[in-house]
């Protein structure tokens, strides 16, 4: 590995673990697409032609090959691999406030495309508004807007579901 890709490495592994942990909701997942995104962005025949930042040319690496992983996954049957399962945490976390996690999941699930994934940008990935926009190859003011109306539609469906 040279210097510039050990440098993209260390300074943004992080960043994209965090986004595609975002993405797959599973740790094992999550290593193993951040590595092949890092390893396909430094043998990649098309380098990093600075029209955005590269932690965004990254993300959108890393969502490809998300989207690629999840159409294979459909295609042989989408089990969950039984390591997958060992990952989940144990019945006293999850007693703690499980209702109320539940109802916003459920809500979350339900949101259609691109509500759903901005909001998972924003709020678990961390990403800021103008690097959603790059994901999106939209604007900063359209990764505004589009949060902004997820949240609508979050707390409407859950006012909607409240007993």
């Amino acid at each position: 590995m040279d210097e510039t890709a050990e440098k993209l490495y260390e300074t943004y592994y992080m960043q994209v673990y965090s986004f595609v942990m975002t993405l797959a909701g599973n740790r094992d997942t999550a290593e193993e697409i951040t590595q092949e995104t890092f390893f396909r962005a430094m043998t990649s025949k098309q380098s990093f032609r600075g029209d955005s930042k590269p932690l965004s040319w990254l993300c959108a690496i890393a969502k490809n090959l998300f989207t690629d992983q999840k159409r294979r996954d459909a295609r042989q049957g989408g089990e969950i691999p039984e390591e997958q399962l060992d990952d989940a945490p144990g019945p006293e976390k999850c007693a703690e406030d499980s209702d109320q996690i539940f109802r916003i999941h459920m809500a979350l699930h339900d949101l259609e495309e691109p509500y759903r994934e901005v909001f998972e940008l924003r709020v678990f990935g961390e990403l800021s508004f103008k690097q959603i926009g790059m994901i999106f190859r939209k604007t900063e003011s359209w990764a505004r807007v589009t949060f902004h109306r997820a949240r609508l539609k979050l707390k409407e469906r859950l006012e909607e579901n409240e007993i």
